[in-house]
């Protein structure tokens, strides 16, 4: 046996183990390869039945470290929390031990880069998921018991209502160096709760260094350094468009320039911009605050979303009439948001006059370097109607490893697609707004062009590229 004061376990190899495994089998892991697992263990739990056992559950070979009762009790207790639910009487009152497991949770969400925390409850027990690169991963099971204490302690530090169980809530907890923003949902069998971890800290947000191309970033970056007009950026959510606007933004500001927002929520605090949160339950919404924003001798204003036609309307409107505007749109691509605009009911005259550039986005998953796998090209891995730009020999499947959390990904590529207005464009926009797409001469990059470049340099996978493929 090992005489250790202390184990520290990998926040990644955590993914291997679960609670209600490691508390069953007392047991926590300390090294994984491809084909061993070793695991701490206490001295007289070791056993051949043991070892078998979490063979056959884990399919990996099973090696032993043993140590102290003491040791590994303490590592149980920091790692797993499952002993931080149990409840004590103090002073006549009944509270939850561990009081420190909510902020526990929420640096580790932060140190290991996710960017959503989830707690969801089910009729047996409940979880802790964090989104990672755009993935869930679960991390921690929760007794039901103690799931209710857990979600009023952060209606608390959120200042909800916590005798409100019917309806829906948002609020804000300002937490140390960052923000974080908190939905509460009712569901079957409880209320199911999201903090979305937003950072304060505004020096990454540069406009060169969000993933534009060469030839991209000098059309986009003549067209929010025109007076007036409108530039839209589309993406479905979670694509990365609300961080091009911020590094814009940035870009932009400075103290001749009176900027103002319109956004929900505010996720980062930009200094020397005016910016205001929507609030919808008392009418502030982009319409309304659009309508005052043109009353405040704006330079520049930007539009968190375009959801409707009167608030398209309106920020075309404003263009029009001096001022340039930024928005965010949910089209598939940068083409389809005009197509989109015409739509909800835009002349198609106005798009033309004032649209200065359509920008599409995606994020992709990075394939996991320390674990992708080489595998010979199968025309079956692809869309059927794909037609592929260049034939390829082999390309990179995911594997996953303790270094990825057991995805096969870590990190992300922000990928584009940017559309200039020519003088075919403008034209066509005019003459035949409904056939945009079939009329107009494609001279540019799409977003497949770019998928399809990451997926023959290794950058990405097949699967995470697919949906691009198909409407491609």
């Amino acid at each position: 046996m090992e005489f250790l004061d202390n184990i520290e376990i990998a926040v990644e190899l955590r993914q291997i183990i679960n609670a209600d495994l490691a508390y069953h089998y007392r047991v926590v892991p300390k090294q994984d390869s491809d084909n061993t697992l070793v695991l701490f263990i206490e001295e007289e739990n070791a056993s051949d039945a043991v070892s078998e056992e979490l063979e056959l559950y884990l399919g990996k070979k099973i090696e032993f470290y043993k140590v102290s009762k003491s040791v590994l009790n303490k590592a149980l207790y920091e790692y797993y929390r499952k002993e931080e639910f149990t409840t004590e009487s103090t002073n006549g009152q009944t509270i939850a031990a561990g009081k420190d497991f909510l902020q526990n949770l929420i640096l580790e969400a932060k140190a290991i880069g996710s960017s959503d925390i989830h707690f969801e409850v089910y009729e047996e027990e409940a979880r802790v998921r964090f989104r990672i690169d755009g993935l869930l991963i679960e991390k921690y099971k929760i007794p039901n018991d103690s799931y209710l204490e857990m979600i009023n302690k952060i209606k608390i530090e959120a200042n909800l209502d916590i005798t409100e169980k019917r309806l829906p809530q948002d609020g804000r907890i300002n937490f140390e160096d960052f923000d974080i923003r908190v939905s509460i949902l009712p569901t079957l069998h409880g209320e199911k709760t999201v903090m979305r971890l937003l950072g304060r800290d505004t020096s990454h947000l540069n406009l060169e260094d969000v993933g534009f191309e060469e030839e991209q970033y000098q059309i986009y970056n003549e067209a929010i350094k025109q007076s007036n007009g409108i530039v839209l950026i589309s993406g479905p959510t979670g694509s990365g468009k609300t961080t091009t606007l911020y590094a814009t933004l940035k870009l932009l500001n400075d103290s001749k320039r009176n900027i103002v927002t319109v956004e929900d929520p505010i996720e980062y605090t930009l200094k020397g911009i005016n910016q205001v949160q929507l609030k919808e339950d008392i009418g502030l919404n982009f319409t309304s605050a659009l309508r005052s924003f043109l009353r405040q001798d704006p330079d520049i204003i930007m539009l968190g979303e375009i959801r409707d036609a009167e608030t398209a309307k309106m920020a075309i409107r404003a263009s029009l009439t001096g001022h340039l505007v930024l928005s965010t749109i949910h089209t598939n691509s940068a083409i389809g948001t005009i197509s989109r605009l015409v739509d909800m009911g835009v002349p198609a005259f106005y798009i033309a006059e004032t649209l200065n550039a359509s920008v599409a986005q995606r994020l992709l998953r990075r394939l996991c370097d320390n674990c992708k796998e080489e595998t010979l090209f199968d025309r079956k891995d692809f869309p059927m109607g794909y037609k592929m730009p260049k034939p390829l020999k082999s390309y990179y499947k995911p594997k996953g490893c303790q270094h990825c959390y057991y995805t096969g990904y870590k990190g992300r590529k922000a990928i584009y697609e940017v559309v200039p207005m020519t003088n075919e464009i403008v034209s066509v926009i005019k003459e035949q707004p409904h056939n945009i797409k079939d009329n107009i001469n494609y001279n540019y990059h799409t977003l497949a062009d770019k998928a399809f470049a990451l997926l023959e340099n290794g950058t990405t996978s097949i699967e995470e590229i697919y949906s691009l493929l198909i409407n491609a």
